[in-house]
């Protein structure tokens, strides 16, 4: 499924999507990018484990946290699990790459991924993340659902892999992206 422009407009069909696939394919687990909580909240009492996960602290500015104390509580009483850590895909070679210039393998991962849509891109470092994390169990698929900005426009069924062993990650679905990104 396509949808015909990325953006926050096809949150809630993108989230009807991946629901109606986790339920067509018995898949408990979702992982969910959301920066404020927004797209997150949308997922409450969907009957899966739902994990969302928020940028870390320090990506807007040093010690800053995106996602309000309210907002993890709000999404803790809905029995959604809250992730707040290191970008797969950014980590130490933002740092290198801030310091010193230059680019580095998991940009290159990243942008590689970029090519298939944003939301792609970070589906499966959300996924990932989850499961180095111990949110989601180890070898099952998943739903993984992002965004190319606000809101969420692209969701996908992943088995995810640990950050050690990245490649191992496989993307068996795409339920749904925009179609120009």
């Amino acid at each position: 499924m396509h949808w015909k422009k990325k953006g926050p407009d096809n949150t809630d069909r993108t989230i009807k999507a991946a629901l109606d696939r986790a339920a067509e394919l018995g898949i408990q687990h979702i992982v969910v990018a959301s920066s404020t909580g927004t797209t997150a909240r949308k997922l409450s009492n969907c009957g899966c484990n739902v994990v969302c996960v928020s940028y870390h602290v320090g990506f807007d500015g040093p010690g800053a946290r995106r996602m309000s104390e309210e907002a993890i509580n709000e999404l803790k009483a809905n029995n959604i699990q809250v992730l707040i850590t290191t970008h797969l895909m950014a980590g130490l070679d933002r740092a290198v790459r801030n310091k010193f210039g230059g680019v580095y393998p998991s940009e290159i991962m990243a942008q590689t991924l970029r090519m298939l849509g944003q939301g792609i891109k970070v589906c499966v470092e959300i996924s990932g993340m989850a499961l180095d994390a111990g949110l989601v169990p180890y070898g099952e698929e998943i739903i993984a659902i992002a965004g190319s900005g606000k809101g969420a426009d692209t969701a996908a069924v992943i088995v995810p892999a640990h950050s050690n062993h990245f490649f191992d990650t496989k993307v068996k679905e795409i339920i749904c992206k925009p179609r120009d990104f």
